[in-house]
């Protein structure tokens, strides 16, 4: 009737988080699954999957993700392994970093853009340059 689940279950990468609307959140956030914010985050955000920003949502905070579909407002720098993904209501203030990128008329942004082989792995990111090299 009762099945036991192992904590490292494959279904933990595919979980499915969503801080709501009204919601204001001042820390960190980590996770191995995909995240929705339509409330406000003051902080970072590291993430194994895709992050969507819902038109209500705000970050204001740095941004490591694989993808991104960003509706709200950015504050901060954003790097993005794949696809970078800006709405026509998105408002992007600080610098891009991404494999790939898709901006709607209307959307905003201010800062800077590297895109396409500057982009690293993540798993690389927080590697000292002389372990990137030797695992090359």
């Amino acid at each position: 009737m009762f099945q036991k689940i192992n904590k490292n279950n494959a279904t933990d990468s595919a979980s499915i988080n969503l801080i709501g609307n009204g919601t204001n959140i001042v820390g960190d956030i980590k996770s191995n699954g995909d995240v929705r914010i339509d409330g406000i985050l003051t902080g970072n955000i590291s993430i194994n999957g895709k992050l969507v920003v819902g038109s209500t949502g705000k970050i204001e905070g740095n941004i490591l993700c694989q993808n991104a579909d960003i509706s709200g407002e950015i504050n901060g720098k954003i790097n993005v392994s794949e696809l970078l993904i800006l709405k026509a209501s998105a408002k992007l203030l600080g610098d891009i970093i991404t494999g790939k990128i898709s901006i709607e008329p209307s959307a905003t942004f201010t800062g800077t853009c590297s895109m396409g082989a500057l982009v690293k792995n993540l798993t690389n990111a927080n590697k000292p340059r002389e372990a990137i090299s030797e695992t090359a």
